[in-house]
C-alpha cells in the first residue's frame, strides 16, 4: 500500500506514522512549529488587546452603563491574560534554554500555548458580547455572542479532537 485509497474510501488510506528523529531533534521541530503557531495568533491578540485599550480613551465610553463598563473591565483582563499566556511561551523558553530542558520547555510552552487559545475565546466573546450590546441594543446579543462561542468551540477545539480520535484510534 502505498498511501493511496484502494477504492477511493477515506478508511483506506494509510498514512506513514512517526518520523525517524531523536527526543532533541522532535522537540526542536515541535519548538519550531509552536513559534509559528504563537505568531500567528499573537498578531490578531495585539490587535485585539491594543484596540481595548484604546477604548476607555474613547467620548462614547464615557455613557456605557455599569453592566457594559463591566464588560469592559473583564474583556480588558481576559485580553491581558490572554497575552501574557502568549508571550510566556517565548519568555518561558527564553528563561529556560541552554539547561537542556528542551522537550520539558516545549511540553510547557504548549500548555501555555493552549492556555492563551482558550483566555482568547474568552476574550473575543466578552469583547463581541460588548460590542453586540451597544450595537443591537437588545437581548440578541447574547444569543449571538452564544451561537459564536459554540462555533469557535468547534472550530478550535471539537475538530482536532475529533481528527486526533478519528485517525489515532489505529496507533
Amino acid at each position: 500500500m502505498n498511501g493511496q485509497p484502494d477504492d477511493g474510501s477515506e478508511s483506506e488510506l494509510i498514512w506513514p506514522r512517526g518520523r525517524n528523529e531523536t527526543e532533541e531533534e522532535r522537540a526542536d521541530r515541535r519548538w519550531t512549529e509552536l513559534l509559528q503557531e504563537v505568531r500567528v495568533i499573537q498578531t490578531g491578540v495585539q490587535i485585539l488587546f491594543g484596540f481595548l485599550l484604546t477604548v476607555v480613551f474613547t467620548q462614547r465610553f464615557a455613557t456605557l452603563d455599569a453592566a457594559d463598563r463591566n464588560i469592559y473591565v473583564i474583556t480588558l483582563l481576559l485580553g491581558a491574560s490572554t497575552t501574557g499566556a502568549l508571550v510566556g511561551t517565548v519568555t518561558f523558553h527564553r528563561l529556560v534554554s541552554g539547561h537542556r530542558l528542551k522537550p520539558q520547555t516545549v511540553l510547557w510552552a504548549s500548555r501555555l500555548a493552549l492556555t492563551g487559545v482558550v483566555l482568547l475565546l474568552g476574550t473575543v466573546a466578552s469583547a463581541l458580547l460588548l460590542i453586540l450590546r451597544l450595537a443591537l441594543n437588545g437581548s440578541a446579543a447574547p444569543w449571538v455572542v452564544t451561537a459564536l462561542v459554540l462555533w469557535f468551540v468547534v472550530c478550535w477545539f471539537v475538530l482536532p479532537a475529533w481528527v486526533l480520535r478519528r485517525y489515532s484510534s489505529s496507533e
